[in-house]
């Protein structure tokens, strides 16, 4: 019988979300994705800490975030060595709301990976979809270096992505599920609310079903999910990044996996781009987008700060 993962494959394209680049070959993804978290995750395995210690030994007396970002690229190097598509790579989520300071790392990212041999259509730079964070992307993608929004829980996010031409967002299923559901107290009715209920599951789906009708070229891929449900409602989603364990329970059934999204057969004209003033307010007025965006830039810059730590412990 055909796994749940091969039958998603035939109608999405499947991510790993993960650092642990010794897992993903048995999964065989297209792309991968990371970020701060996994990655800090990672290195602190022991299999991974002759890997820290080594680039950290080759690049004594730089600045600490140019070491910072030759271990990402060397985490994205192993990774682009598994999967025959594109590694996604995190700029600091320090920067979130400094749109010149995203610019100069994510340049050199990618120049990073370019000296390395590898040609700029296989990586993605993520960036959180602030304002500050999609005019970075914006200026990026005109000079060829293509995107991954991230954090993005807001329509009006996706919205502004579009307007920017970026390549792709990443929304965030299951920390919108986690917002809804913790909302909701004792009144949450987890069977109610599963599938193409969740809330998670449909703000992609209105995205998708968005970009779709009007032409927007950015790629949608569903990230951050807690659950197999939440993956198999999105089924026919441009791109899915799904964690080591999801997949492996994907790997491990054999039920039907039936395509949920369709592009429709017709396309509108492209709506008015939103304004900044549009943007925040839109932003503002979602209280569980206002809340998990300025929640993840945090935690995210939390673990760049104990990257940096066992840095610098090295040095």
């Amino acid at each position: 019988m055909t796994s749940q993962l091969d039958q998603l494959k035939a109608c999405t394209t499947v991510v790993a979300d993960t650092g642990d680049f010794k897992q993903l070959a048995q999964f065989t993804p297209q792309d991968a994705t990371t970020n701060p978290s996994l990655i800090l995750k990672a290195v602190q395995k022991p299999e991974y800490a002759p890997l820290l210690a080594e680039v950290v030994a080759a690049h004594r007396g730089v600045s600490l975030d140019a070491i910072v970002d030759q271990v990402l690229v060397r985490f994205g190097l192993e990774i682009l060595k598994v999967v025959p598509g594109r590694v996604s790579t995190e700029v600091d989520a320090r920067l979130s709301f400094d749109t010149e300071a995203t610019l100069v790392r994510a340049r050199r990212l990618i120049s990073l990976y370019e000296a390395a041999g590898i040609a700029r259509a296989r990586v993605l730079i993520k960036i959180a979809a602030t304002w500050e964070g999609i005019q970075a992307a914006r200026v990026l993608e005109q000079e060829g270096i293509h995107c991954n929004l991230t954090l993005l829980f807001a329509f009006a996010q996706a919205r502004a992505c579009g307007d920017a031409g970026v390549q792709l967002i990443s929304p965030f299923v299951g920390r919108i599920y986690d917002w809804y559901k913790k909302s909701a107290g004792a009144a949450w009715d987890e069977a109610a609310q599963a599938g193409v209920n969740d809330p998670g599951v449909q703000s992609v789906s209105r995205i998708y079903s968005y970009y779709k009708a009007h032409g927007v070229r950015t790629e949608v891929m569903g990230a951050s999910f807690r659950n197999v449900g939440q993956i198999l409602a999105l089924a026919g989603c441009d791109l899915l990044t799904i964690s080591p364990d999801l997949l492996a329970q994907l790997q491990a059934s054999d039920a039907p996996v039936v395509r949920q999204l369709v592009p429709p057969t017709h396309v509108d004209a492209p709506e008015a781009p939103l304004s900044e003033a549009a943007f925040r307010y839109a932003l503002n007025d979602d209280a569980m987008a206002t809340e998990k965006l300025a929640e993840g830039i945090r935690a995210f810059a939390v673990d760049a700060g104990k990257l940096d730590a066992l840095i610098e412990a090295q040095r």
